[in-house]
């Protein structure tokens, strides 16, 4: 599992970052994010609809949140991921 630290970040950074990470990432990869922007729990899930991605936990520690994500796919060659 790969971890992106953004702690300290505010949105859309978190986001943004999580965009970035997977891109590098394999299909069933998983990518830890740490944040501490609360509004992640809500815009990481919507991200991941969007996208095709799945959230495989969530939870909020004292003033840490940590989303899971594994990538579904892998874009087409025609296909970028937004």
């Amino acid at each position: 599992m790969e971890t992106l630290d953004a702690r300290g970040l505010l949105c859309p950074l978190p986001v943004i970052r999580t965009q970035d990470r997977m891109r590098d990432l394999a299909a069933g990869m998983t990518l830890e994010v740490l944040a501490t922007d609360p509004g992640v729990l809500e815009d990481i899930p919507a991200w991941c609809r969007v996208h095709g991605h799945e959230v495989v936990s969530s939870e909020e520690d004292d003033d840490v949140v940590r989303v899971v994500v594994r990538k579904m796919h892998q874009p087409g060659a025609n296909e970028e991921e937004r």
